[in-house]
């Protein structure tokens, strides 16, 4: 499995789920289970590689201020909302997270940005292929520490300067 391949799945089991976190990691599960185990354990190491990725203080603030606080599994979660959203909102956002005012504009946070269970499509769907857990990817684990500069999400200012339009639509 390729990338282009990777992404056309999650398009693809989104449209079909119709926006449902829950949904679309049941369609992911089916369709990767159309899959040969291989397969699966390249869309596993794919996700990773995005989730890795998207392990950034700045997206944090971001999930931050959309979800009204964001632990570190809330924003693990919300990471892989963003990564079920599609190539085109996922890499908006690296590029520049105030963009998801626009690139997410019906949003809604007791719905969105909680997508914990795509996050394991590709150990369920592994496991009904094979009977067995997901072999370990062979990937560098994700830091401790986010990547780039601290953000303070309790400063509003500070906040409100990184994130002009995420602030007038989700914060203060």
């Amino acid at each position: 499995m390729d990338e282009t391949d990777f992404w056309q799945l999650i398009d693809d089991t989104r449209e079909g789920a119709q926006g449902d976190p829950v949904e679309h990691a049941d369609l992911l599960v089916e369709r990767l289970g159309e899959r040969t185990p291989d397969e699966v354990i390249d869309f596993a190491r794919l996700f990773e590689a995005r989730l890795a990725r998207a392990w950034r203080w700045d997206l944090w603030g971001a999930a931050d201020l959309m979800l009204g606080g964001a632990s570190d599994d809330a924003f693990d979660f919300f990471c892989c909302w963003l990564i079920g959203q599609g190539r085109e909102v996922f890499e908006g956002a690296l590029g520049d997270p105030d963009e998801l005012a626009e690139l997410a504009p019906e949003f809604d946070e007791e719905i969105d940005g909680d997508a914990e269970e795509l996050g394991d499509a590709a150990d369920r769907a592994y496991e009904q292929l094979t009977g067995l857990p997901l072999p370990e990817l062979g990937l560098t684990p994700k830091s401790a520490e986010p990547a780039g500069d601290v953000i303070d999400f309790d400063n509003a200012r500070a906040m409100e300067e990184r994130f002009p339009r995420l602030w007038e639509r989700f914060g203060g």
